[in-house]
């Protein structure tokens, strides 16, 4: 919590003198359903112009955490907007107790997102857990592709069902054995059958991914998930370490070319931030 007091007081100090300033809306909850053991799909009313791999930081009324949390756009349609949070922390825990019509705080949509335009023919998306957030918009809103979907979870799958129409096969993993593939999804994939790979998920993952693609030279892109503090690139508390330099993942970001990320640096970035801020 005093971690929290005395990054919040840097972020205010750095944007007033920045000329910079949070711009936040207050929103009414249109619903925030469990959707599996400990995630929830979160959804606002209102029409939402944002591109997929975006994001938006949001806040509670509640005193504790003081920062607000980057969660990535789940899906969004003519009436509403959608997240998909897992509860890891304070953070996401204040953001379960919303019920319909409670408020909320919102800025957004922040990030580069995903150049739908430059994705075509034969491509493999991935994704392990929660990671699979960012890419069910994505899939939505990919045109001229030919879409194969990869998911891993640890026991149960969610969200899959929800882009059934959209791909060409879903390949499932959990690590139980369960549903699908008995292991990890980087087991099933062959990068090389396709034109393009795109992945979200935990970090030893999407590290694999890369080096996978990277192997048999595969162009990857990946949607990072450091933790975050302002959201606008002031803090510097997500910056990631690239081959052209020091990166902030929430603005030069989140998506990334894998092949320029410097992955030992991330780690060490992101281990810095204590976990009840996520």
């Amino acid at each position: 919590m005093q971690y929290e007091k005395q990054l919040i007081n840097n972020i205010q100090f750095l944007l007033s003198t920045g000329g910079v300033y949070l711009k936040y809306s207050v929103e009414k909850t249109y619903e925030n359903v469990l959707v599996s053991e400990g995630v929830y799909k979160l959804s606002i009313k209102g029409k939402f112009d944002i591109k997929p791999g975006q994001f938006f930081m949001l806040k509670t009324g509640e005193l504790e955490p003081l920062l607000p949390r980057p969660i990535s756009v789940y899906d969004v349609d003519d009436e509403k907007m959608s997240f998909l949070y897992q509860i890891v922390g304070q953070g996401t825990k204040h953001l379960s107790k919303l019920r319909e019509n409670d408020e909320l705080q919102i800025m957004g949509p922040l990030g580069n997102g995903f150049d739908v335009e430059k994705i075509k023919g034969k491509i493999a998306i991935v994704s392990g857990g929660i990671g699979i957030a960012p890419l069910v918009y994505l899939i939505k809103k990919l045109t001229g592709c030919e879409i194969d979907l990869y998911s891993g979870f640890k026991t149960v799958d969610y969200s899959v069902d929800s882009v059934e129409n959209y791909v060409n096969k879903i390949n499932l993993s959990t690590e139980s054995g369960k549903i699908g593939h008995k292991g990890y999804i980087t087991d099933i994939l062959k990068p090389q059958d396709y034109r393009t790979v795109i992945c979200c998920g935990p970090e030893i993952m999407m590290r694999k991914v890369i080096t996978m693609c990277n192997d048999v030279y595969v162009p990857v892109y990946v949607s990072m998930e450091n933790h975050m503090a302002c959201g606008i690139g002031a803090c510097l508390v997500c910056t990631c370490k690239t081959k052209g330099g020091n990166k902030r993942t929430c603005k030069d970001g989140p998506v990334f070319n894998g092949d320029d990320l410097i992955f030992n640096d991330v780690l060490q970035v992101v281990n810095t931030a204590p976990k009840e801020m996520i």
